[in-house]
């Protein structure tokens, strides 16, 4: 009788370990955007300066956050709210002072606009065209290079897409901006460049963030 018992625990044990291990975070679906109503980040902007070759702060501060959940089109979006402090210089590549929103969702990699527009992919490498201009195209890919990122905010895996211009001769042009997101966190990281520049203008990290 007690080696039935003993064996009826092994057998109970087993269960339970098994149900746990089904309850893995990898089992679990993936929050790639970090869509979380009530998220918030924070990034600082950082300008170059031609003098010492070097990023100096701006003092413009990006405050976003996810505040709510709107149905567009049968679709569920979260409301991205943007506020940002310190561009009284109105400041080239970097917001302008004040309140901006946007909608946004994730479907199948995707963090895509209201629009329907594409603004970032984790999974799809294909060129996309953003714009088309009558002095070039601008482009943007996923590329398949992994990056750890040591910000203000702490230190990132990192997946990044790339946004260049191909300019009416077929060349692409020097400026090249990235944009860098890590799996849960959403973005780190992203460049402002001018187009004919290979040295960004603005870059700007994440200096904070709550994350859910």
């Amino acid at each position: 009788m007690k080696r039935i018992l003993i064996t009826i625990c092994l057998f109970a044990c087993l269960v339970a370990c098994s149900s746990d291990e089904s309850q893995t975070p990898e089992a679990q679906d993936s929050n790639f955007y970090a869509l979380t109503v009530g998220n918030s980040w924070e990034y600082k902007n950082y300008r170059y300066n031609q003098n010492t070759q070097t990023y100096d702060d701006t003092g413009v501060v990006d405050a976003i956050s996810i505040i709510s959940t709107e149905v567009i089109d049968g679709e569920t979006y979260y409301k991205f709210r943007r506020f940002t402090t310190g561009n009284e210089e109105q400041i080239t590549y970097c917001n302008p002072n004040g309140e901006h929103f946007e909608y946004l969702r994730e479907f199948e990699g995707n963090l895509i606009w209201s629009d329907g527009a594409v603004k970032f992919t984790n999974n799809d490498y294909t060129v996309r065209t953003i714009d088309e201009n009558d002095w070039g195209n601008i482009l943007e890919e996923l590329t398949e290079d992994t990056t750890t990122l040591n910000v203000e905010a702490g230190t990132f895996n990192c997946i990044n897409s790339e946004r260049y211009a191909i300019l009416p001769d077929g060349e692409q042009s020097p400026g090249l901006d990235k944009f860098y997101y890590a799996d849960g966190f959403g973005l780190i990281y992203d460049t402002s460049s001018f187009v004919s520049s290979d040295t960004p203008v603005i870059i700007r990290r994440l200096d904070s963030y709550n994350v859910q």
